[in-house]
């Protein structure tokens, strides 16, 4: 069995999240990628701003980001915006290795 980040990772010891998580899990790589491409066309971006522009629910998109940054395909970019919630975020970009990803 793969583990975090190939595969969705879970917290707390309820069974909710590693329910979440195994629902997604076949999921899981075609929604990575999706975020690679809406972030590699927006050239920078929250992951709420890419997963707007995706057209996801950010229940389903926004965790994928955490996976792509531990598997070294985006960064954050140092800058940070506020989120329609009013909360800074951190702005994200690919990497070189996220853009060969792309390839």
């Amino acid at each position: 069995m793969s583990t975090y980040p190939e595969a969705p990772g879970s917290k707390g010891e309820d069974g909710t999240s590693q329910a979440a998580a195994k629902a997604i899990a076949p999921n899981a790589k075609t929604l990575r990628r999706m975020a690679l491409v809406t972030l590699d066309r927006l050239g920078t971006g929250t992951p709420l701003e890419a997963t707007s522009k995706a057209k996801a629910h950010p229940s389903q998109l926004q965790p994928r980001f955490s996976e792509l940054k531990a598997m070294g395909l985006i960064a954050a970019t140092g800058e940070r915006r506020r989120n329609p919630s009013g909360k800074m975020a951190a702005v994200l970009a690919l990497t070189e290795r996220g853009r060969e990803a792309l390839k």
